[in-house]
């Protein structure tokens, strides 16, 4: 995708960011752009705070005025590729998206070609005149479920606008390894993991997170939840989940070893060691349509795999029983 021209973006930075490195600032006040995207601006002097040129290190005190220039992209540009979409809703500003395990949603390192961003720039051509193809948030490659994409400007601010203000509701699927005896509330900040950068973790020194979660069922070694977000950090369920050491079960980053019930069936043990991505789906989302102000919600259906997990585990819950 490339712009016609540079584009300044400019703010007030609030007072509760006092003491917070310039990068760190940016990066919440500007969410649609990554960190590190961020530091590469501020060290090529795109960057400019109350008229002068700081250090990413920089911390600000509050109320500075900051402006940033974003460059010009050059003209390297996504691929369109013909890729099939599941679309649950669209109109002229939105495009909800019910995304299958195993899309990688922005082409990155070794994932250049068969994204959602490719699959989404051959549908919607017009998207390629838009920061990331209209899109405000993500789901991990191996989660599966909804996901909004802006298809104008004034559509993509405001989303970003209500994700940053936390009314976007967020429900996820969820199947964790343990019993859990009661739902709750996760209040536990989340940042870079101190020894393997591609890892997240609960850290003092991350951003606030908070996930609730419900028990929906319970099986003999296996409980499903409903999780709602309030934040939504990278691998916050996860991470939290794990926190509490009920991983996701198949998580392949955090979900430790494989939780296996006593005396289980050959189809249940076929079936755990069979599943191969973490067991989590955003089952809802809601948000105000960024044109009418209209409450919003929809759903997506459980997918097939997890469908067929459930329905393994409920059967070796009462074929125990009735022994």
């Amino acid at each position: 995708m490339e712009n016609s021209k540079p584009k300044i973006l400019s703010a007030r930075i609030p007072t509760e960011y006092a003491g917070k490195r310039l990068d760190q600032t940016l990066a919440a006040l500007f969410p649609e752009f990554s960190r590190s995207q961020i530091q590469q601006w501020i060290r090529a002097g795109d960057v400019s705070l109350d008229a002068s040129l700081p250090r990413q290190r920089h911390k600000v005190t509050g109320g500075e005025r900051v402006e940033i220039r974003v460059p010009l992209i050059p003209a390297l540009v996504w691929k369109a590729q013909a890729i099939p979409l599941q679309i649950i809703y669209q109109d002229p500003e939105l495009l909800v998206i019910n995304k299958s395990a195993g899309m990688v949603v922005h082409p990155a390192v070794g994932n250049y070609e068969g994204t959602l961003l490719n699959a989404l720039l051959d549908y919607a051509p017009e998207l390629k005149n838009l920061a990331r193809a209209g899109i405000v948030h993500r789901l991990d490659k191996d989660t599966s479920g909804l996901l909004v994409v802006a298809r104008t400007e004034r559509a993509r601010l405001n989303l970003i606008k209500q994700l940053r203000a936390r009314t976007v509701e967020r429900k996820y699927l969820a199947i964790v390894n343990g019993v859990m005896v009661a739902g709750g509330t996760v209040e536990a900040p989340i940042g870079r993991h101190p020894r393997e950068r591609t890892r997240m973790a609960v850290s003092a020194r991350g951003k606030p997170a908070i996930s609730h979660y419900r028990v929906m069922a319970k099986y003999r070694g296996h409980t499903l939840l409903t999780v709602k977000l309030e934040s939504g950090r990278t691998h916050q369920i996860r991470v939290h989940m794990a926190h509490l050491r009920y991983p996701v079960l198949g998580d392949p980053v955090y979900g430790g070893r494989l939780s296996m019930p006593r005396a289980s069936s050959e189809k249940l043990i076929q079936v755990l060691r069979g599943f191969k991505r973490q067991a989590l789906h955003a089952v809802k989302l809601g948000l105000k349509h960024p044109a009418t102000g209209e409450e919003m919600q929809w759903t997506a259906p459980v997918p097939e795999d997890m469908k067929q997990l459930i329905e393994t585990l409920i059967e070796d819950a009462k074929g125990v029983k009735s022994r």
